[in-house]
């Protein structure tokens, strides 16, 4: 075998480590609030919207935002893989924690819709009384409390951060494409 031969197999070789491999970034299972209720599941309904919930879309906003850059980190990648600087687990890695830290930066800066008042009131009303039973009779308690011009106890209107958790439940993984 010449040593071009050699260098194009190392070369083909170096590339097939990418073949059937990804990386995902976003919301996974196993996280939950400590009602039980997944993450996933929340951020799948802040991203489409449901009910009374209009869509905000920090995911789809982010791919649309960022998309490019991750298509040339990862050539970056490709072509360090190539030259035999790196593996491409490490490019994957760093592509989908560069995912995962832009959808971090998409929720954060989502501010539209807003949220609706009594939400706010809500978020006042648990900040007050940490223990409380959100309910339909607590909601109607805050739309009256909204409607009589009651403090909402200096809570936030910024949608997407209540308790944080789906900001910090962002995350990302490298296996096997399915």
């Amino acid at each position: 075998m010449s040593a071009l031969d050699k260098a194009l197999a190392e070369i083909s070789k170096r590339i097939g480590e990418f073949q059937g491999k990804t990386a995902q970034a976003g919301f996974f299972p196993g996280t939950a609030y400590p009602d039980g209720t997944p993450v996933a599941y929340v951020a799948a309904i802040q991203e489409y919207g449901a009910g009374k919930t209009p869509p905000r879309h920090p995911i789809r906003s982010a791919i649309e935002q960022y998309k490019s850059q991750w298509r040339d980190d990862l050539g970056r990648g490709v072509k360090a893989v190539i030259e035999g600087s790196v593996t491409s687990e490490a490019v994957l890695q760093q592509v989908g924690g560069a995912m995962a830290s832009d959808i971090q930066t998409s929720i954060s800066e989502v501010t539209d819709p807003p949220l609706s008042p009594i939400t706010v009131m809500l978020r006042g009303m648990r900040r007050n009384d940490p223990g409380l039973v959100v309910t339909g009779k607590t909601v109607g308690e805050a739309a009256q409390r909204v409607a009589d011009g009651e403090t909402n106890y200096g809570a936030s209107d910024k949608p997407l951060i209540d308790s944080g958790l789906l900001l910090a439940s962002v995350t990302h993984k490298v296996g096997d494409s399915e």
